[in-house]
């Protein structure tokens, strides 16, 4: 990871928002099937920060993810926030709930016994931007609204 200092984020309705110390935070991706089925991905993507660099500005919902770990998340909106191991000192907060992600850069693969090879290397893949997509920009406008970024 390149970013140290603060960095704030949230869930996507706004109810839950959070700031944290990144410095010396790791960003990786977790291919597990308990990741998977929490996400709706192939993968979580993640960001490892401790306890104590963490302040919940407004405090997530919590589920028992398994006998083991626990994941923050919004009960409005959904949106899925992170992971911690329920003995575990730290947690893992989604990168995708930071209000700018662009710093992280995943330096491993966890879960990897069920990793989807088709699903890595992806730069081969037409691009298209959703203000480009007619269906998606079409609906954005007729709610009277610009296409989010």
């Amino acid at each position: 990871m390149s970013y140290s200092g603060v960095k704030e984020g949230g869930c996507q309705c706004g109810r839950v928002r959070y700031r944290v110390d990144v410095e010396g935070a790791e960003a990786y991706l977790c291919h597990c099937r308990m990741c998977q089925k929490a996400t709706g991905g192939f993968a979580a993507a993640f960001v490892q920060v401790e306890d104590d660099h963490l302040t919940w500005e407004s405090q997530p919902d919590w589920y028992d993810s398994s006998p083991i770990a626990q994941r923050p998340f919004c009960k409005h909106c959904g949106t899925p926030l992170g992971f911690r191991f329920k003995d575990g000192t730290g947690q893992d907060l989604t990168v995708g709930s930071f209000d700018d992600p662009s710093d992280f850069v995943p330096i491993a693969h966890a879960g990897a016994e069920s990793l989807h090879e088709a699903w890595i290397d992806l730069r081969a893949l037409p691009r298209q931007r959703s203000e480009d997509t007619k269906s998606v920009a079409d609906r954005w406008h007729q709610a009277g609204l610009e296409v989010p970024e």
